[in-house]
């Protein structure tokens, strides 16, 4: 069973979201917050394994909360940022804080359900094409090489690549021809040289250091 809170300052949409995840035999609404500072209060009771997160709240936004949530809660849950405009620069601060993925509002209810599913199980990164455009657009490309480059193998470098182009660890595998096993432990592996928590900030990595080039 995955758990999930639900965070968002309109009770309309706490209410929407709460009618969709609850109807579905996998997963479980545990708790709701109005703002990014009741979220803190209920991660840390309820240790949930998903947040769904508004960014734009009063005192405390998404983006802080986030930081918050990753910062002080162990072993802290996948959050969803969720947002009316994908091209939001509350968005990417979001995922640049350690936000895995986002929602739009509009998004249709199967949407919603298969985001969830995917950021618990952590081996595919959510709505690739957006995310890559977002880095891509607040890409600094760095002079010189980042210390981080030279640290991965060249093995490790073509996951990442193929990892940014929104693979998961199986089309990874079935690309390279080695196992999914492989690939997982050259993730695993990259993502500890990065410092990153997931295969979103992995991407965004890459991208504000230079090592992907926007296109």
């Amino acid at each position: 069973m995955t758990t999930v809170l639900i965070v968002d300052d309109e009770r309309l949409i706490r209410a929407g979201l709460r009618a969709i995840v609850a109807a579905e035999p996998d997963l479980e609404v545990v708790g709701e917050a109005a703002d990014g500072a009741e979220a803190l209060d209920e991660a840390l009771r309820l240790r949930p394994d998903v947040v769904l997160m508004d960014v734009r709240m009063p005192r405390v936004d998404g983006i802080q909360a986030t930081r918050d949530l990753l910062a002080r809660v162990p072993s802290p849950p996948r959050i969803l940022v969720v947002t009316t405009f994908e091209n939001d620069d509350y968005v990417y601060d979001a995922l640049r804080a350690g936000a895995t993925g986002f929602l739009l509002k509009r998004s249709r209810p199967e949407e919603i359900l298969q985001a969830i599913r995917l950021v618990v199980q952590g081996d595919i990164l959510l709505f690739p094409a957006a995310i890559r455009a977002l880095a891509a657009e607040h890409a600094q490309p760095a002079p010189e090489r980042a210390p981080w480059h030279d640290r991965l193998t060249e093995r490790e470098a073509e996951v990442l690549r193929l990892m940014a182009s929104g693979l998961s660890n199986s089309e990874i595998a079935a690309s390279l021809f080695v196992s999914p096993q492989t690939v997982k432990t050259h993730v695993g592996n990259l993502l500890a040289k990065l410092g990153a928590r997931d295969r979103t900030q992995a991407v965004i990595f890459a991208y504000e250091s230079g090592f992907i080039q926007p296109r």
